[in-house]
């Protein structure tokens, strides 16, 4: 009956329309004003039903068949009271998996677009980060392929001669990809990236803040205790550093290359030797086993220690010549540390040597990843510092909770001697600049743990009432070129942002003397307290002895120091430095066969600094203090920067004078700077080596 009455209202409104239209164009006639539709729902619109449609209470629910598929849709798709959480029936269809090869060629796309991109505008730092992310997501994604872009785009923006040899697979392309996996290339960690081996394209970001609120067990005794008092024995330490013995040299190979590794035969193979390389060296190369086995049997007879021998021996790293990185293997390095240690042990005579790893110490060169890296990355550095300890430990230098030490913390390890002195041996590789896996969790100052290590040493050392000598590879300051910022300012607290932290928690009472290598130059840095804000004769706290090297490289000669040691206080009393004059060396070549090259006595240190300082007594310490005045001197006295200048290259003919006052200047301000960040903040830069012509202006 409902179903009829509609459509019969329906059709007269229709007819009504109709009419009306036909009887005049010009006029709209409307229907009714009002209408009220049925209340009752028409069931008959649909045959099927999965309620009762005449209900009140709910909609309808009518089953719907599809004529296409001839499916019937069920209730569940469209049931109020079982509303569906998620689809799960239709697919979500993804973008399909890129090939390894496809992830590649969209990476390197994507860098080359960002570098072009004019909506950075001339911001460099910005699109070096922004191509950063990219390969990183290309190196957690297909790692694989990660030295492939490498290489590619070395080749593009021209990086290097040989990008296939430089950063491919079986080159530092596995290291880069490591890195760029694990950094933060997008914050602080990408920042330092760009700037350091990208051409300086960001700005050095600043130090980061640095708190040291529960690093220490307990604070800095007050009052200290009382000094040790000297016991007028003097001991003899020997230093060396930076043999760089080169067991590829080959005599009369051309020696002044203007690129690579020259005195080699691979060195400028199609062209006439201009100067063939002399059987004992030359200015720009490393050691030969002939100069190397001159050096050595010189030392004891020199020192006058061949019936006695050393009391002890100070090794600061770099025991591999400057191989590039693709003429390396972790034989070759075992091969060096094998070599050098034996000579070592057979010509210096008696006296443990503690040694340091260096950063050529190591394959691939400068590389070594902190234990923070998950499984197996962690550990596979392992192979060397296995190696390095099982030596140690075989020569006989090593008890054995050291050498375990120098498993567990990078080939770095702690010695209590019986005398009172306790050495702390570090691998600096954990700070250098070019060390990769440093770029990890930069904004952290320990991400790989060393410090701790040092830390807890240093509390032991204080609690036990020792004095502690640490040594490592490379120097925490100078003119700030070598480390980083960070983790040397955290290893020098002397130099630490946190005004509230007692920064020199370990000087003058325990830290007697610091001693590097890696520079090949005879240099020194003094730490002061107080984040350095006074330097003072008042305030310097502790000395750091840059050893100079027995390689010659880069036209230096050849030199090693016997320092004069209070056997009680562990201060140094006087340093004595040996050189050879490479410039004699091919002269040698042309006369009696028998006869080597010529080490002389350079220079006594407090003879050379100390004629002004005039509150020193004959026995009292070459400590920070004593440098300090010596520093006060060079301000005043040219001559005695002069003195200086020629004594960091070993009294070498290639060095360059330091005779403008800007250069006075720099040496002054590297010497009272222990930390990277003061070097940089405060000194003349391009006064920091004398291997080339100054660059300070």
């Amino acid at each position: 009956m409902l179903h009829s009455r509609l459509l019969i209202t329906l059709t007269a409104l229709l007819a009504r329309h109709a009419t009306a239209a036909a009887a005049s164009e010009d006029t709209v006639q409307l229907g009714p004003s009002v209408y009220t539709a049925p209340g009752v729902f028409p069931t008959s619109v649909f045959k099927h039903y999965y309620n009762d449609p005449t209900a009140t209470t709910a909609q309808p629910q009518p089953v719907i068949t599809d004529p296409i598929s001839h499916k019937v849709y069920p209730l569940s798709l469209t049931d109020p009271d079982h509303l569906p959480r998620n689809n799960t029936n239709d697919p979500h269809p993804l973008p399909p998996r890129a090939s390894s090869s496809l992830l590649l060629q969209h990476a390197i796309t994507q860098v080359l677009s960002i570098v072009s991109n004019p909506v950075f505008g001339n911001n460099t730092c910005t699109k070096c980060q922004a191509s950063l992310e990219v390969a990183k997501f290309l190196a957690m994604a297909a790692p694989e392929e990660g030295p492939t872009l490498a290489v590619t785009l070395c080749n593009h923006f021209g990086f290097n001669k040989d990008c296939a040899t430089m950063f491919g697979p079986l080159g530092l392309g596995g290291v880069v990809t490591q890195v760029v996996a694990n950094a933060d290339v997008g914050g602080y960690d990408g920042q330092m990236l760009c700037q350091n081996f990208f051409g300086g394209l960001c700005p050095i970001p600043p130090v980061s803040p640095l708190n040291l609120t529960g690093w220490f067990a307990k604070p800095k005794p007050n009052p200290l205790p009382a000094p040790k008092q000297p016991s007028g024995k003097r001991l003899k330490v020997l230093h060396i550093s930076d043999l760089h013995l080169d067991t590829r040299y080959a005599n009369g190979a051309e020696a002044n290359c203007t690129g690579g590794m020259c005195c080699r035969t691979n060195t400028n193979p199609n062209h006439t030797v201009v100067l063939p390389a002399p059987r004992f060296g030359t200015f720009l190369c490393d050691t030969p086993y002939s100069l190397a086995l001159a050096a050595l049997p010189s030392i004891p007879i020199l020192t006058n220690t061949a019936k006695t021998g050393f009391d002890l021996t100070l090794y600061t790293g770099d025991l591999v010549a400057h191989d590039p990185d693709n003429q390396l293997s972790r034989d070759y390095v075992r091969y060096h540390e094998t070599a050098i240690f034996d000579l070592l042990k057979r010509i210096l005579g008696t006296g443990p040597v503690y040694s340091a790893v260096g950063n050529h110490d190591s394959y691939n060169v400068a590389q070594d990843a902190p234990h923070s890296l998950n499984p197996p990355l962690a550990s596979q550095f392992s192979w060397n510092y296995d190696h390095l300890a099982a030596l140690w430990s075989y020569e006989g230098w090593l008890p054995t909770s050291s050498v375990q030490d120098a498993r567990t913390h990078y080939a770095g390890y702690a010695v209590s001697r019986r005398d009172g002195l306790r050495i702390i041996s570090l691998n600096t590789n954990l700070w250098i600049r070019a060390n990769y896996f440093n770029y990890i969790n930069m904004t952290s100052h320990d991400p790989s743990g060393m410090l701790r290590f040092l830390t807890d040493e240093l509390e032991d050392a204080e609690e036990k009432g020792e004095r502690v000598w640490i040594i490592g590879h490379v120097l925490s300051g100078w003119d700030g070129s070598n480390g980083l910022g960070n983790p040397t300012d955290l290893c020098m607290w002397f130099y630490v942002l946190t005004s509230s932290v007692d920064v020199d928690r370990f000087s003058p009472h325990v830290i007697a003397n610091i001693f590097w290598g890696h520079t090949h130059e005879d240099q020194l840095s003094i730490f002061y307290a107080n984040n350095a804000t006074n330097m003072s004769a008042e305030t310097a706290q502790a000395v750091s002895w840059v050893g100079p090297s027995l390689t010659p490289i880069t036209r230096l000669n050849s030199g090693f120091r016997l320092y004069e040691v209070d056997s009680a206080t562990f201060e140094v009393l006087d340093a004595h430095t040996w050189f050879s004059d490479v410039s004699t060396f091919p002269s040698l070549d042309h006369s009696d066969s028998n006869v080597g090259p010529t080490y002389e006595y350079e220079y006594s240190t407090r003879a050379a600094y100390g004629v002004n300082v005039t509150e020193w007594g004959p026995n009292d310490p070459l400590n920070a203090t004593w440098w300090h005045l010596v520093t006060e001197q060079m301000s005043v006295n040219p001559s005695l920067v002069s003195t200086f200048n020629t004594f960091q290259g070993k009294s070498s003919v290639m060095s360059p004078n330091c005779t403008n006052a800007h250069c006075g200047l720099a040496k002054v301000c590297y010497i009272r700077s222990g930390s990277v960040p003061l070097a940089r903040e405060n000194c003349i830069p391009g006064f920091g080596s004398v291997q080339s012509p100054f660059s300070g202006k």
